[in-house]
């Protein structure tokens, strides 16, 4: 990833927030073929001392666990992205001197991917990921809600994966890179914008 000086973000609890907010995350791997290809897959990640570690879970039928099984993949995790428009920089208004860019947040996570084919490793995975997104609903879903027989065939149809992370590049491109007037006026524009990724790119601009 191209990573200027100024858009690196190196604090781990800030990957950690958004990693956990945007848990959907681009894995990219090769196929048996030796094709780049791509696989949305959410992804639970936890803090281990020093280290991250990454888990989920494929179709049985996904030839990624098979394929991907001992790889070193990337785990790319998207968070808010919105265009910036040079009419917001006051700048502009000045010299002229502008072009429209886009702002964004991601997250690649360098990792060596494992295949797990274990039944109770699933199952206790598949509740801790329940209540990750349950808890706050009320009531929240969860396994034994389901019939034992139809859970059961459930679980022998999915393959989980787990992936230690080696290294980690985060990228929050936020208009660093331009005076506090510029910056100011960036975040009038998206104030303004009625899409809800602007705000939320706007809230972390403040952050």
């Amino acid at each position: 990833m191209y990573q200027p000086a100024h858009f690196a973000e190196h604090d781990p609890e800030t990957w950690l927030a958004l990693m956990r907010a945007h848990p959907l995350a681009t894995l990219v791997h090769h196929d048996a073929s030796g094709q780049a290809t791509i696989d949305p897959l959410p992804l639970r990640v936890t803090q281990q001392a020093d280290s991250m570690l990454l888990q989920g879970h494929v179709a049985r039928a996904n030839p990624l666990w098979r394929h991907a099984d001992g790889q070193t993949v990337l785990a790319v995790f998207h968070g808010p992205q919105a265009y910036v428009s040079p009419g917001w920089y006051p700048s502009k208004a000045a010299t002229g001197k502008a072009v429209p860019t886009w702002n964004y947040v991601l997250i690649e996570c360098r990792a060596r991917l494992r295949a797990v084919d274990d039944p109770a490793w699933l199952r206790a995975f598949l509740d801790q990921l329940t209540v990750d997104h349950e808890a706050h609903r009320a009531p929240g879903w969860q396994l034994e809600d389901a019939p034992p027989d139809y859970m059961a065939a459930m679980l022998r149809g999915i393959v989980g994966v787990e992936l230690q992370v080696q290294a980690v590049a985060a990228k929050f491109k936020l208009s660093q890179n331009r005076d506090p007037a510029d910056r100011q006026g960036v975040l009038a524009g998206l104030d303004a914008e009625p899409d809800p990724a602007a705000a939320a790119l706007a809230a972390l601009m403040r952050r």
